[in-house]
């Protein structure tokens, strides 16, 4: 942490007025020259970095001046030591006015505006530096009101006094009151002019800063700049190249705005043939030309633009990794990271990323703990990577320990990371946390509220979803068509047929929203699920865009649960045609044969997979246990506590026979003897997880089970210790990009306290136990 400009000004003013400044220690009335030059080398060692050797050379001085306990004071700050800079003001003897504006600064650079302001109240002396530190101070911190309070306190404003409270209202979006100043005083420099006109660019208020840049009595290059990137990046080229071709006077920044307008517009030939026109060019320059390349998924222009770069920044690296990123070319990605002379949190968030939307988990949790280990700060964008990567694998127990580090981090109550938050709490099937952090979050977009909405749909809760749409409705958060996606899927999942109707018949009127594909798709689900097959498939042939294959497949599976072969076979056909490899659609129509006993039209499906090289997903399920993932499938065989779990449920299944129970085989889809049919249901992967659950799980913990199969996504069931139980089929399916489709899998957990998770494979291999603390 630099000094402010403010205090650089005041120490240089300081050092003409006090050529031999009073003595700190010693009560002589002037310096000896062994304390300056003393005072002048800690210094520089404060300025290198090295508070080791300025200590112990401070520690050494035999007599100090005030100037000495300023060094020290000054380079504390600066190198981020706040702690001891407060300690050593408190042991300075005479501190004067550049003592106490030095500490003020380095509180309020550090957020510490409280102390920042106490120490301000016990100011024997304050001058203009003082006011100026607490106005632009409170003003970084978007706290405008009181940057105004210190502004109106000061009895003598200079320049920096009047600029700072000017940049203050522009940076938090009050252009009005900056104009209000503005008009107040007529005595403005060119800096003044320029920050008002892009307050105005920033605010999209382009006639208003058209009217200040030809009022100016003076412009400079600036001036000019800003003009031409402001028309340049609301899309109108022709002013921004008109004022680029009247320009007295142009810079690199002048040539890169040209260059960058063109680009983000689309037009990439204008934007290479100004560029290659550039008399000078900067990093700035190469990087937005190779990042219109990257944009255009151009990536070899963009890779041999970059190689004849002679001056790459880490945003030159950042914006090739990023690119790579996008085009899912992960490992020409992680190339570029690895070979990256420098890092900073922006390069580590795109490789989460990449690693994240590209589906590879234990990648992304493996980056992130070395992203830790590096000492890298972690910013939003990190955290919601991994926060989405827990969801993926269903790692409650990482993300719980994600949402402490977030909320140290001071990112809890922002709606950036609480969206992320939210998504993977639901994804994991812990509403109750997911209810606590949305009440917890300060702020609240659409998303957040979507994501509630959803997160109670997809769960069966639809009552509770409605009651978060209903208390959206009272904020001043407008729903769009996702909002009216999860009311619809909730009325779906919850039986509320007439409430679905009414909400999809009035969304136009009431929200301002036109019926899309998705919200058919929802209305065709919630009609078939209630067995009005008629009416779903007519509501199908009623609309205004043809259906599409998940349209088809909601039918099917309504078909499947009411048993309607017919139209399950009409629908299976579209489907065929539209997605010849969906495997799950050949597994839904074949199940609708089975249930209806045509065995040999199950012999047919099975066939024409065969034929298409189509292959079914095999199930399993998984469990975390006392910080282990196990997972099972069918008929399990070689878990190291198989014979447990088997005694446990033969035991279990000869108590539910005397009570009555009996067998549901007809659920049993496949062309086998009765007791075979037994056997399967008594060991299908999710009743042996929920085994393994109650044996190894203390009493008053739920047990929660997550299947990577159920018609298109994955399944949780959430199973209560208490006695209580949500239904298997009230846990809607997650449709995610990386939902584990094999048993071959892997992926790591992250634990701050005790072992890390080990991860087991089906029957329970290890396959890696290489969890890191966080």
């Amino acid at each position: 942490m630099r000094p402010s400009r403010h205090l650089r000004s005041a120490a240089r003013q300081r050092s003409h007025r006090l050529p031999a400044a009073a003595a700190g220690d010693a009560s002589e009335g002037r310096l000896d020259a062994e304390v300056i030059r003393r005072n002048k080398a800690i210094t520089a060692h404060m300025r290198a970095g090295r508070v080791a050797d300025a200590e112990r050379l401070f520690a050494a001085m035999p007599r100090r001046s005030t100037s000495t306990y300023n060094a020290m004071l000054a380079g504390y700050a600066a190198n981020g030591r706040l702690p001891l800079a407060v300690s050593l003001f408190r042991a300075i003897p005479r501190p004067d006015t550049f003592s106490y504006n030095t500490l003020l600064h380095a509180l309020a650079v550090s957020s510490s505006l409280a102390d920042a302001r106490g120490l301000f109240d016990e100011m024997p002396v304050k001058d203009s530096v003082t006011y100026n530190v607490m106005i632009s101070s409170h003003a970084n911190h978007g706290l405008v009101s009181l940057a105004r309070h210190y502004f109106e306190l000061a009895p003598e404003k200079d320049a920096v006094s009047w600029n700072g409270m000017l940049a203050a209202y522009v940076r938090n979006g009050r252009i009005e009151e900056a104009r209000g100043l503005f008009n107040s005083r007529t005595e403005w420099d060119a800096i003044s002019w320029n920050a008002l006109m892009a307050g105005y660019v920033q605010c999209g208020k382009m006639s208003e800063a058209r009217e200040l840049f030809d009022t100016m009595p003076a412009r400079d290059v600036v001036s000019w700049n800003t003009m031409v990137s402001g028309y340049a990046r609301r899309g109108n080229m022709v002013e921004a190249r008109r004022l680029f071709d009247a320009a007295p006077v142009r810079d690199v920044f002048t040539w890169t705005a040209v260059v960058s307008g063109y680009a983000q517009n689309g037009m990439l030939e204008e934007a290479r043939r100004v560029f290659d026109a550039m008399p000078e060019r900067n990093p700035v320059s190469w990087n937005a030309m190779m990042a219109a390349y990257v944009q255009r998924r151009m990536m070899d222009e963009a890779k041999e633009l970059f190689d004849m770069m002679p001056c790459r920044n880490v945003a030159s690296w950042n914006t090739m990794l990023t690119g790579y990123a996008q085009a899912g070319m992960l490992v020409e990605a992680r190339a570029v990271f690895d070979t990256m002379p420098k890092r900073d949190a922006v390069s580590w968030a795109a490789m989460l990323a990449a690693y994240s939307q590209g589906g590879c988990s234990e990648q992304t949790l493996w980056l992130f703990v070395e992203m830790g280990r590096c000492g890298e700060w972690v910013n939003r964008s990190a955290f919601a990577c991994v926060l989405s990567t827990c969801a993926d694998i269903a790692a409650l127990e990482c993300g719980m320990q994600l949402h402490g580090r977030l909320i140290r981090a001071g990112y809890g109550v922002g709606c950036f990371v609480g969206n992320a938050l939210l998504a993977m709490y639901f994804k994991c099937g812990n509403m109750e946390d997911a209810q606590n952090a949305f009440e917890e979050m300060e702020e609240k977009d659409v998303v957040s509220w979507n994501t509630m909405i959803a997160g109670y749909a997809r769960h069966g809760f639809g009552k509770e979803a409605l009651q978060i749409f209903d208390t959206m409705r009272t904020t001043s958060t407008k729903p769009d068509d996702i909002t009216l996606v999860g009311v619809l899927a909730a009325c779906s999942h919850s039986g509320l047929v007439e409430k679905g109707i009414s909400y999809f018949y009035s969304m136009h009127h009431d929200f301002g929203v036109t019926a899309k594909p998705e919200h058919y798709t929802c209305m065709i689900d919630l009609l078939g699920r209630a067995g009005r097959l008629a009416e779903a498939h007519d509501l199908m042939k009623d609309m205004p865009f043809e259906p599409d294959s998940t349209m088809w497949g909601a039918l099917l599976g309504a078909s499947r649960i009411h048993r309607n072969p017919e139209l399950g076979r009409s629908a299976a056909e579209k489907i065929f045609e539209l997605e010849p490899e969906n495997a799950g659609m050949y597994v839904l129509l074949s199940n609708i044969y089975a249930s209806s006993g045509k065995w040999r039209d199950v012999g047919k499906m099975r066939v024409m997979m065969e034929e298409r090289g189509v292959k079914k997903v095999p199930g399993f399920s998984w469990i975390e246990v006392q910080n282990k993932v196990h997972t099972f499938s069918v008929g399990d065989c070689v878990h190291p506590e198989k014979e447990k779990i088997y005694a446990f449920l033969e035991e279990l299944d000869m108590r539910m026979k005397k009570a009555g129970y009996v067998s549901a085989t007809d659920m049993v889809l496949h062309d086998v003897e009765e007791e075979e049919k037994e056997h399967m249901l008594k060991y299908h992967s999710e009743k042996l997880a929920v085994a393994y659950g109650i044996l190894n799980i203390p009493p008053g913990r739920p047990i929660r089970v997550i299947k990577n199969l159920r018609r298109l996504g994955r399944k949780l069931s959430v199973i209560s210790r208490s006695g209580t139980s949500i239904p298997t089929p009230h846990a809607a399916p997650f449709l995610l990009a990386a939902s584990c489709r094999s048993r071959h899998w892997t992926s790591t957990l992250l634990t701050a306290n005790g072992p890390p998770l080990e991860l087991l494979s089906s029957g329970g291999k290890v396959l890696g136990s290489r969890g890191r603390t966080l």
